[in-house]
């Protein structure tokens, strides 16, 4: 039974009730709301599954109470859509830049971390790395098991950089730190200072901070200080520093002037000897 047979039995028994309209006019000013026509729509439970997408055509329902979204109620997207489709390159979503091996590898080449006296320090790589030749190891003499360094002073950065000392900071870290790393046993420590300018020479401070850094066992392993090649500027150097030297440190030292007579204290096979002492 539909809305419009169950309005005529009521005109028939009792009070009668205006049967409701399948149409709605569509006038008025602007300020009204469009009314929309009602399909008839059928309240059949019995229907297949067949006719569920179809429209009923016997629908009767009031419509009176229905009305049109105003223009405010709508969401306006459009302008998000950009977003959607292709994120901006300052989007919080972008993946952060990984931290390849080539990176870290990269980074240990400018920077090494090193540990001295039991303080860690970091020292610049890139700042020291023409001037890393200062240092080198040349072999082992006895037994075989007592290290040989070489410290060449023509190596050393000029004084009249702009970087001198921030150059020196770093290199004085890089010896002490390779020197520990070279010395295992007792060890000599052979000072090439021919073909070395005075404004090459290392400062009376700089050399009291190398003595004051190295670690107690490196100073009791040390068995001698070779010079080749003194001059006047380092034996004077060297007699201004005995007051903060151990006497036992002082008495290691030993003057060379010339190669054949450091081949004779020591042996020569891997030592590198810089071109412009050798002339």
């Amino acid at each position: 039974m539909n809305l419009a047979s169950s309005s005529k039995m009521n005109s028939d028994g009792g009070e009668s009730r205006p049967a409701p309209p399948t149409t709605l006019p569509l006038q008025g000013g602007p300020g009204h709301r469009k009314k929309l026509s009602a399909p008839r729509i059928s309240l059949s439970l019995d229907q297949s599954e067949d006719d569920l997408g179809e429209t009923p055509d016997d629908l009767d329902i009031n419509v009176d109470e229905l009305d049109t979204p105003d223009e405010g109620d709508y969401l306006d997207y459009t302008d998000h859509e950009t977003d959607w489709e292709e994120p901006s390159r300052s989007d919080p979503r972008d993946p952060i830049p990984t931290y390849g091996a080539e990176e870290e590898r990269q980074d240990v080449r400018l920077w090494r971390t090193v540990v001295i006296g039991e303080q860690e320090h970091r020292i610049n790589m890139k700042v020291i790395e023409p001037y890393m030749r200062v240092i080198s190891h040349g072999g082992y003499y006895g037994n075989q098991v007592n290290a040989i360094i070489v410290f060449a002073a023509c190596f050393l950065p000029d004084s009249d950089r702009e970087d001198y000392h921030e150059i020196m900071e770093n290199l004085f870290l890089y010896v002490i730190s390779t020197l520990e790393l070279m010395v295992a046993e007792d060890y000599v420590i052979v000072y090439l200072n021919g073909a070395t300018p005075h404004r090459r020479m290392p400062g009376l401070g700089w050399l009291k901070k190398c003595y004051q850094m190295i670690d107690r066992r490196l100073r009791k392993n040390l068995k001698s200080f070779i010079i080749l090649h003194p001059s006047w500027f380092i034996r004077t150097v060297l007699a201004i520093t005995k007051p903060f030297i151990s006497a036992k440190f002082s008495s290691k030292i030993k003057y060379v002037s010339s190669l054949d007579e450091l081949e004779k204290l020591i042996p020569m096979e891997s030592i590198q000897i810089p071109e412009c002492i050798i002339r």
